[in-house]
């Protein structure tokens, strides 16, 4: 009853997208053009479609929205659906896709040679295109970086009342759970999970941006977060936004060399099922997976490429070289759950 009942929640929500729907996609499919569902920012993907369209003469429609919406909806189409691509952000979301059987798989040498095994569904069902980590934002001056280590060592005593982290309905603290469940099993996760909530400053409110503000401001003296969060502000050209981490560091956690690294995740796109048009969405998946869309990424969003030897940006390069979890990232999605039910146990909001 419960899973109807939020089935038919998002399907409401999903009401709204036909509007947004190019008037192509309700005519004849064209396979010399191909459609895409994207979770991410217009800003975020419209340029490289443009350059993609550019570079092989193959037109593109471009739809974008929530991510849960866009789920949904590809999940009602079903096998009527005009998309050929599906963009989403987080593992987690992209095993969603998988489960609910919209995604088919994709074996392309090109792929597989250019995006790390970890990087990619184990079963071949999506692949990442862009990766983010998990960080540490501290405060120079209330907190030495000589104290910092790890995310387990986030619940030792000196600790209370000094983090910041958002809401447990989010999406990527979901996903670096589940990694820690990959890593250390679920009871050692449930205790990691207790004492993060035992030392947080205040209740999980806002964004990842809306942290890191809070350390700014001394509302808690560290904030666990994703990477290109702070370095949307570190490269802003708004001054004030500059202003606001010039007296913060990034903090890479479990870089010893017994340790696993630091826990990565990535946005990501798969080839959907009943894809009308599944050359052209590889051609597309291949593109963006390229040196020239890898980069890109990097400049625009401070994202780290998957592909490895792509160029990055300044402010990535200022941060330094990091050693990063190696699991699966398949996994998240897996242990997605299990974390979900760990941080209700533990009472994070």
């Amino acid at each position: 009853m419960i899973a109807n009942f939020v089935k038919k929640g998002l399907s409401l929500l999903v009401l709204p997208l036909a509007a947004m729907l190019p008037a192509q996609l309700d005519a004849q499919v064209n396979t010399d053009t191909v459609n895409i569902y994207s979770a991410r920012k217009q800003e975020l993907i419209k340029p490289l479609l443009e350059d993609f369209w550019k570079s092989t003469g193959i037109q593109f429609n471009l739809v974008t929205g929530k991510a849960d919406e866009l789920l949904t909806r590809l999940e009602l189409e079903a096998d009527a659906t005009p998309a050929d691509l599906f963009i989403t952000v987080d593992a987690g979301r992209l095993h969603r896709a998988k489960d609910a059987g919209v995604l088919q798989t994709v074996d392309d040498p090109l792929v597989a040679d250019s995006v790390p095994g970890h990087l990619r569904d184990q079963d071949g069902y999506w692949v990442g295109l862009s990766k983010r980590a998990r960080a540490i934002v501290y405060a120079m001056d209330r907190v030495d970086e000589s104290e910092l280590s790890t995310y387990e060592a986030l619940t030792d005593p000196e600790w209370a009342g000094r983090i910041c982290i958002r809401s447990s309905s989010n999406i990527y603290n979901q996903s670096l759970v589940a990694s820690m469940i990959a890593a250390l099993g679920v009871e050692e996760t449930e205790r990691w999970a207790n004492g993060i909530v035992n030392n947080m400053a205040r209740p999980p409110s806002g964004g990842d941006t809306d942290q890191i503000k809070a350390v700014a401001a001394g509302e808690c003296d560290l904030a666990v977060v994703n990477s290109y969060y702070f370095g949307r502000l570190a490269g802003s050209e708004d001054p004030n936004q500059r202003e606001i981490v010039e007296k913060l560091r990034i903090f890479w956690p479990n870089q010893q060399a017994s340790d696993r690294g630091t826990h990565i995740n990535v946005s990501g796109a798969g080839i959907t099922k009943h894809a009308k048009n599944p050359e052209g969405a590889l051609t597309l998946l291949r593109f963006l997976v390229s040196s020239k869309a890898q980069s890109w990424y990097s400049a625009v969003n401070h994202e780290f490429p998957v592909v490895e030897g792509s160029a990055i940006s300044s402010t990535l390069l200022d941060w330094g070289d990091f050693r990063e979890d190696q699991v699966n990232l398949s996994q998240l999605g897996v242990n997605n759950r299990k974390a979900v039910e760990i941080m209700d146990r533990a009472g994070w909001q």
